[in-house]
């Protein structure tokens, strides 16, 4: 149980002493309900206690409210309209939030450099489109940072020895076949990706601990996600559409395969 829920259950409703109550910039609660509708998220989050916890923690130490997430690279090297409608929509959601805590929220998303180059991709196409992503995301006043350099400077991060489930190694193979350009089989391939994933997501506990962790996927990938952070499962570029942007071409169409992340 986590300590939100220890200490609500021992408080009367409204107590002054909730810490989803009010006492910087707004009132955890309503922050979570500004965001946590049907118009940006594909399932329930993974826990609605935990989230609540973790805005709290931020609002009541008057810092604002912190998403975090991955960000990935198809085969196109420049992003294009999809990129600008999945920044636009977080942005929306980035205004809901500010509009009930006081604060602009802060976001980061972490472009997923290790992924491209296990794929297969090229340094001059994985510079090109991550530079464009960036100066996309400035615009809106969104943070980014390599995911190469967030494990490496998070010294002493290694995989934790969770037990990931038989289906979720079996998307990752399946998935794999169609898009894995790298060296190696493609179930060689999936193996490496989650190995990565076990130690990345480490690294994103480590250096955002007190932030929502967002995701495109639904929760059937959740086994490979931060296990520490409160999970909110988005769609994409708008509700009901849940690929992700740089899997798309400019006019919206699918070009591969999505990997989960």
């Amino acid at each position: 149980m986590y300590l939100a829920e220890k200490l609500q259950s021992s408080l009367p409703a409204q107590s002054k002493s909730d810490p989803c109550r009010r006492k910087t910039g707004g009132d955890a609660v309503e922050i979570v309900k500004s965001f946590n509708t049907w118009a940006f998220k594909r399932e329930q989050p993974s826990s609605l206690a935990h989230l609540h916890e973790v805005v709290a923690n931020r609002i009541n130490r008057g810092l604002p409210v912190s998403f975090v997430l991955y960000w990935g690279k198809g085969p196109r090297s420049v992003a294009g309209a999809p990129e600008a409608d999945c920044l636009n929509y977080l942005s929306r959601l980035a205004d809901k939030v500010r509009t009930a805590s006081g604060k602009m929220p802060l976001f980061t998303l972490c472009l997923t450099d290790t992924h491209a180059r296990l794929n297969g991709h090229d340094e001059a196409s994985i510079r090109s489109y991550f530079s464009s992503v960036r100066e996309m995301a400035a615009r809106h006043g969104f943070e980014t940072e390599f995911l190469s350099s967030l494990v490496q400077s998070a010294d002493g991060i290694s995989a934790d020895d969770q037990t990931i489930p038989e289906d979720v190694i079996s998307k990752l193979v399946a998935c794999a076949t169609r898009w894995y350009r790298g060296e190696g089989s493609a179930e060689a391939g999936a193996l490496t990706y989650l190995k990565m994933n076990l130690v990345e997501r480490r690294a994103i506990e480590h250096h955002f601990p007190h932030s929502v962790f967002v995701t495109f996927n639904g929760s059937e990938y959740k086994a490979i996600f931060p296990s520490e952070l409160p999970i909110f499962y988005m769609y994409s570029l708008r509700r009901g559409h849940s690929p992700k942007p740089w899997f798309l071409d400019e006019s919206g169409g699918q070009l591969a395969c999505a990997t989960p992340i």
